[in-house]
């Protein structure tokens, strides 16, 4: 890797408004709990009420430093879906390195409307106030797709992940690996409280335009 983690540390560290970012990141999540919190009880019922396994889907991704952790998802493949990971990695429908199946059979009824929805994603507020996220940011990868990065790659990982970015709201897995990258990167070159609030903003229309969602 050529960037190391203590040069990544030492921007993440200076980045400007990190601070208020960070408060930013806090005071909202707690509001969308309260307010999501009939949501909340709705998927967990329809996911447990038409397929096998828990309600929640808990995966280690890499984040801020290239450390990882447990992110959360509100689980939206059937229980076997990592022993069948072999018989979909042919069919992705996105060029690079991570693999995203527009018609994976992995897929829930449930869990394929919650991923155009993106509310599959919600349980990540929690990942935000327990500090392993950001609101704002790159997606957070798995171990295995970072292991295949490319060196200035890893420089995405100088902040923290979000649950949307500039990723999500150009088009999310419509995007290459490559074009996905450069907007990483340019996010981390100019992230700030206002870059986050547009971004949040789009991401509504992102949602509701359902683009690359799957």
């Amino acid at each position: 890797m050529a960037t190391t983690n203590i040069e990544i540390a030492r921007y993440a560290a200076q980045a400007p408004g990190w601070r208020a970012k960070r408060s930013m990141d806090v005071v909202l999540s707690l509001a969308g709990l309260v307010a999501l919190f009939p949501v909340f009880l709705v998927i967990a019922i329809a996911i447990a009420g038409t397929s096998r396994g828990a309600v929640l889907f808990v995966q280690e991704r890499v984040g801020l430093n290239g450390k990882t952790f447990k992110m959360f998802k509100f689980r939206s493949m059937y229980s076997d879906a990592d022993a069948r990971r072999a018989e979909v990695e042919q069919m992705s429908d996105r060029n690079g390195i991570c693999l995203k199946v527009k018609r994976d059979p992995r897929i829930t009824p449930v869990g394929s409307f919650l991923r155009r929805a993106s509310l599959d994603e919600l349980p990540q507020i929690f990942n935000v106030l327990l500090g392993d996220m950001s609101l704002v940011g790159p997606r957070p990868a798995l171990v295995s797709e970072v292991a295949e990065y490319p060196d200035h790659a890893h420089r995405r990982h100088a902040v923290l992940p979000g649950i949307t970015g500039l990723w999500q709201v150009s088009g999310r897995a419509d995007i290459g690996f490559d074009e996905m990258i450069s907007l990483d990167l340019d996010y981390v070159h100019r992230m700030s409280v206002l870059a986050d609030m547009v971004i949040l903003l789009m991401t509504v229309r992102a949602v509701l335009s359902g683009r690359g969602a799957y």
